[in-house]
């Protein structure tokens, strides 16, 4: 049922996903910049938060905080986040020590957004915040919304979506595919589309798979690394796109090299051969493993490259395994992302028939 004192005057679009890293974000961000470039005020809230800060930054989600200072957001546009769910929120709630009816408490939550849409992004899946009673569907229902959601074509996608459209009915609005592969879209297009739509959900958009959004920073990566920077500390924006393991010979190497594109490439602390030969190539950052202290020779190469080198204290299997973690659960906290997925969803995705689906068409100035 839905709570009264929800206020009406804006409409509400909820994006959800049926799993965690599919692109909520990404996907909020360039459909915000979108319709504020058609001309509508468009407000963005999280109610639940799970991505904290760093240590010393307070508590805040480090999406919302990113949405707020890309699209110059007010207060009256960008409500704080109403829960966190971290690990003693949820243990109050588990032992009886926390009683709040967080679905009233979302209502006087979005008392405070104004504009013409808000945008609210969801949990990671349907059943997040079911604790709390404000799973993706419970939020919907409260707040009176429609509900996009943002899936990956990987594993068994589509049965994910048939029950989230069993579970949501008439407030799915349509699914964008995200981050589709080359390889796939072909049968994405003519065998998975026409199926979904047929099942009664809408694909308002396919956005084609981008090396860059699947991109990590070097100053991401010294963080999950726990990395000391040897050198070129302010170089750390660069963006990594693809990883090498420099545990061959010089030869064999420099044939991995030559193919990669903006890597990041992992070595021995003690391979002074790897090392130059990787400064030579497209590579964005040096991470020598074993925390050996590389030659003299390496870090004047990699200061003439501007190339930061990297070492950690771990081994090199420990070190890609981190590595490629990180690439599968990277998120858009950086500018040259936003430029990218705005442009993606520009070509790609139905902005005018979500519109007119939600009743916005006329409020377009």
């Amino acid at each position: 049922m839905r709570i009264e004192g929800v206020p009406k005057l804006t409409k509400y679009l909820l994006i959800g996903s049926t799993k965690a890293y599919s692109g909520k974000s990404a996907i909020a961000l360039g459909m915000a910049l979108g319709l504020r470039g058609k001309g509508l005020a468009v407000a963005y809230g999280k109610p639940l938060g799970t991505c904290l800060s760093s240590p010393g930054a307070g508590i805040e989600d480090e999406d919302v905080r990113f949405a707020v200072e890309t699209l110059n957001l007010s207060e009256s546009q960008m409500p704080s986040t109403l829960l966190y769910l971290d690990e003693e929120t949820v243990h109050k709630r588990l032992r009886g020590e926390d009683k709040t009816d967080y679905r009233q408490s979302l209502a006087q939550y979005l008392q405070a957004p104004s504009g013409d849409l808000a945008l609210l992004e969801g949990p990671a899946n349907l059943e997040e915040g079911s604790l709390f009673d404000l799973s993706l569907a419970q939020i919907a229902e409260t707040v009176d919304a429609s509900v996009l959601l943002v899936a990956r074509p990987i594993d068994l996608y589509i049965d994910d979506l048939l029950s989230a459209k069993q579970r949501l009915g008439s407030r799915l609005l349509g699914v964008v595919l995200n981050d589709v592969p080359s390889d796939k879209l072909e049968s994405v297009t003519a065998t998975v589309r026409p199926f979904l739509e047929a099942a009664g959900i809408p694909v308002l958009g396919m956005l084609p798979r981008s090396a860059l959004l699947r991109s990590v920073s070097v100053k991401e990566l010294v963080h999950q690394l726990k990395a000391d920077v040897l050198c070129r500390r302010d170089r750390l924006d660069l963006m990594v796109e693809t990883l090498t393991i420099g545990a061959m010979n010089v030869s064999s190497a420099m044939k991995y090299f030559r193919k990669a594109r903006n890597m990041a490439v992992v070595t021995g602390g003690d391979r002074t051969d790897i090392q130059l030969a990787a400064l030579e190539s497209s590579t964005q950052c040096l991470i020598l493993t074993g925390h050996l202290p590389p030659s003299p020779l390496v870090i004047g190469r990699a200061e003439e490259m501007e190339i930061p080198v990297l070492s950690v204290d771990l081994d090199t299997l420990t070190t890609v395994e981190i590595i490629d973690s990180t690439f599968g659960s990277v998120r858009l906290h950086e500018p040259i992302k936003v430029e990218c997925v705005t442009q993606l969803m520009a070509e790609h995705f139905d902005l005018d028939g979500m519109m007119a689906s939600l009743g916005l068409g006329d409020r377009v100035h």
